[in-house]
Order: structure tokens, then C-alpha cells, then sequence
């Protein structure tokens, strides 16, 4: 139940896989948002600490789960064509690599003047690399690109799970709602 399975995932890549969707479900509009706050607004501070603090939270979950897939069975896949395999991959390989990148581009922004970044006050990340000419809005411009990409990204991965459920008909999605529970073993008598 907590490991995968070669039929199906575990409780624990799926547990980060939808705690991971639910914080980028709210990092992205968290993120647009805060861009447009005026100077004088209460949350002008405070939405882009908690922004960043969930974000050094998330890169430690993606690091988990990046750990974890190595160390996991993957299940079979379910590819109709060697070219939806391909996309898969593909798409699979963006959904960690761009994650990445956005939180490497949104720690430059937050370094950028040589301050660590704050994780609610439990603890903090030095500034290791700052001082770059125009570093906070060259990585801003890129951050805002990665998070664009992502949610490009998102949108052909709820899809191919859409379609292996709606149109193969094969179990795909079911396998990350949940568990695989492993058979029980027969007794002899």
C-alpha cells in the first residue's frame, strides 16, 4: 500500500503527487497576484514571503519525490502508440525539470540584494549568488516564463490522463487516486 506497485502507485507518490498539484494550484495564482500589489498594500511583504517559503517547502517535496521515483517501481504504462509514450515521457521529465528551474529563478530573484530567504521562521537559505547586473528581473522574467511553461505543461498532462481515461479506457488515472493494495495471500488448507 505505501510502495508501487508494477499495477499501480503507492500512498506515498501519490500523496506528493496531489500535494504537489494542490501547491502549484495555488503558487501560480498566488504569483500573478502578488506581482500587481501596490507599494502600500498589507500583503505587498507578506504574499511574496509566503510565496517563497512554500516554494523552498515544495522544492524539498519535489526533491522527495524525485528521490523516491528512483528508488520505486514505476507501473506499467499504457500507451496507445510509441508517439503518446514519447509525449508522456517528455511531459513527465518537463513536470520535474521545470519545477526545478522556477525555484532556482525564484531563489536568484529572492537573493538577488543579498538576503536569505525566510521558511516561517523555521529556518532560512543563505544568499549564495548575488550581485548579478539586473539579476532579480532577468530571473524574474525567466521565473514568469517557467511558470507560464508549467502551467502548458499541466494542461497536456490533465489531458493525457483525460484521455487514457475517457477514451482507452484503461485505469491510468484511477492508479493515482488510489493506492495499489497488494493481494493477500492465499492460505493453504
Amino acid at each position: 500500500m505505501w510502495r508501487n506497485s508494477a499495477n499501480g502507485y503507492g500512498l506515498i507518490q501519490i500523496v506528493l503527487h496531489w500535494s504537489m498539484a494542490g501547491i502549484v494550484a495555488v503558487m501560480l495564482p498566488l504569483g500573478l497576484w502578488m506581482t500587481g500589489l501596490d507599494y502600500y498594500d498589507p500583503w505587498y511583504t507578506r504574499a511574496p514571503d509566503l510565496h517563497r517559503a512554500i516554494g523552498v517547502l515544495f522544492g524539498l517535496m519535489l526533491l522527495a519525490r524525485w528521490a523516491w521515483r528512483l528508488t520505486q517501481v514505476q507501473p506499467t504504462v499504457h500507451a496507445a502508440t510509441s508517439r503518446d509514450q514519447t509525449v508522456a515521457t517528455l511531459v513527465h521529465r518537463l513536470l520535474y525539470f521545470i519545477p526545478l528551474c522556477l525555484i532556482i529563478s525564484g531563489y536568484l530573484i529572492s537573493t538577488a540584494d543579498g538576503r536569505a530567504v525566510e521558511v516561517f521562521g523555521w529556518f532560512s537559505l543563505p544568499a549564495t549568488l548575488q550581485g548579478i547586473d539586473g539579476q532579480a528581473d532577468i530571473a524574474g522574467d525567466i521565473h514568469f516564463f517557467l511558470a507560464m511553461a508549467l502551467l502548458a505543461v499541466i494542461v497536456l498532462h490533465v489531458l493525457g490522463a483525460l484521455r487514457h481515461h475517457f477514451v482507452y479506457r484503461d485505469d491510468t488515472l484511477r492508479r493515482m487516486l488510489r493506492p495499489q493494495i497488494p493481494p493477500k495471500p492465499v492460505k493453504e488448507q
